[in-house]
């Protein structure tokens, strides 16, 4: 494995320097450095930026808007983009159904759906888990009845991620509920969230913020065109999704930035200076080494653009990561952490943050497939037990 830059690939990394330093707004910039949240806005303005360039969904096919990338290139353009702090595109449309409707839809649905998914005039959100069906997702109970031309869908989801701001929907949904086995029976839906009959309820998170929501079905009518693919077929283009979005949910470089800032913060407050803290720290950026290594392994393994099962391996260890440094921000601020939005207390701003940004960081190793399930995965597929 080739670890240093060829000069085209270094040309390549610096006109994407380039890009990401000067043509987005320093504040958005500022706000995910500190691991703060976006609104609504920010995530459009800077998506839309990233497809102006041409550099929002370049894992796509060429024919829309991909990128002809070699596997370092697309490491790059992600580390790049995660060290300069801008906002990722909207995962949802670049990751998740796009992929899946570039690779399972029909051309009428490509067309249809495609450019306006790349461009984020569809702001999409997932309809996967639900309450009790989450790591289990073959246990979901969603109902979708065929009805003419129409599919009448019933049921409910939860931890719908930024479902409040979403225009669109995807949706598994059991469409054979006759299916012998759980994994069958299921298909992959696109459903608008203005349709009647559906409901979205925000569900407020430890550390005060409404990033997830609950959605209910009652009696939804979505036209039978908007189904993905095959039906019945759902769980294949589900497992294809969730590999695509484990490639590149390590963060590896953005937590190369906060562990960087933890740094920083330990060496104003003398915390440096502790061995035992130091030795961690160590330990921690020699862990993020190594996990960077095995990331470009995976990247250089991956052939035509289907997702590597060893990205079950960075999902596990990158969500590890990024709590570990989550901690080790909260040791740093130590009882300035306790403070939360308050005007009366001399706390740092960054160390009220880091408390509420440890809490939130729990989720890492549940979302995209919970770290029990990729250990699952790692030990069938890769170690062959």
């Amino acid at each position: 494995m080739q670890l240093a830059l060829t000069p085209e690939e270094a040309a390549f990394r610096d006109e994407l320097r380039t890009i990401y330093t000067t043509k987005f707004p320093a504040d958005m910039r500022e706000r995910v450095r500190q691991g703060g949240h976006l609104s609504r806005e920010d995530i459009v303005t800077s998506h839309k930026i990233l497809h102006e360039h041409g550099l929002a969904v370049p894992n796509w096919p060429v024919e829309w808007g991909g990128k002809d990338w070699t596997p370092t290139q697309h490491q790059i353009w992600l580390d790049e983009m995660q060290l300069a702090s801008v906002p990722e595109p909207l995962t949802f449309n670049a990751k998740m159904v796009g992929p899946v409707i570039a690779e399972f839809g029909s051309q009428e649905i490509k067309e249809r759906f495609l450019p306006p998914t790349a461009a984020l005039d569809i702001f999409w959100c997932q309809g996967f888990s639900e309450p009790e069906a989450g790591s289990d997702l073959a246990s979901l109970r969603t109902t979708a009845v065929r009805d003419g031309d129409s599919y009448v869908v019933n049921g409910q989801k939860t931890w719908t991620t930024l479902g409040q701001y979403a225009d669109w929907i995807f949706c598994l949904v059991r469409t054979d509920p006759q299916a012998p086995k759980r994994q069958a029976g299921i298909s992959f839906l696109l459903i608008d969230l203005d349709t009647p009959g559906i409901t979205m309820r925000p569900i407020k998170l430890i550390d005060g913020s409404f990033e997830v929501n609950e959605v209910f079905f009652e009696d939804v009518r979505v036209p039978a065109d908007q189904l993905v693919g095959q039906e019945n077929q759902g769980w294949t283009y589900a497992k294809f999704l969730l590999g695509n979005e484990r490639t590149g949910i390590a963060h590896i470089a953005t937590t190369k930035v906060r562990l960087a800032e933890v740094k920083r913060r330990a060496k104003e407050t003398g915390l440096l200076a502790d061995p035992l803290f130091a030795a961690r720290l160590a330990e921690t950026e020699n862990d993020l080494l190594a996990l960077e290594l095995t990331q470009m392994r995976v990247a250089s393994g991956s052939a035509d653009g289907q997702p590597n099962p060893a990205s079950s391996v960075l999902k596990l260890r990158g969500s590890q990561l990024q709590q570990i440094t989550t901690e080790l921000m909260v040791e740093v601020a130590g009882p300035d952490a306790l403070p939360y939005e308050t005007d009366d207390i001399v706390s740092p701003e960054w160390a009220q943050g880091s408390a509420p940004h440890y809490l939130n960081y729990r989720k890492t190793s549940i979302y995209g497939g919970s770290n029990e399930v990729q250990r699952t995965i790692i030990a069938s597929t890769i170690l062959g037990l």
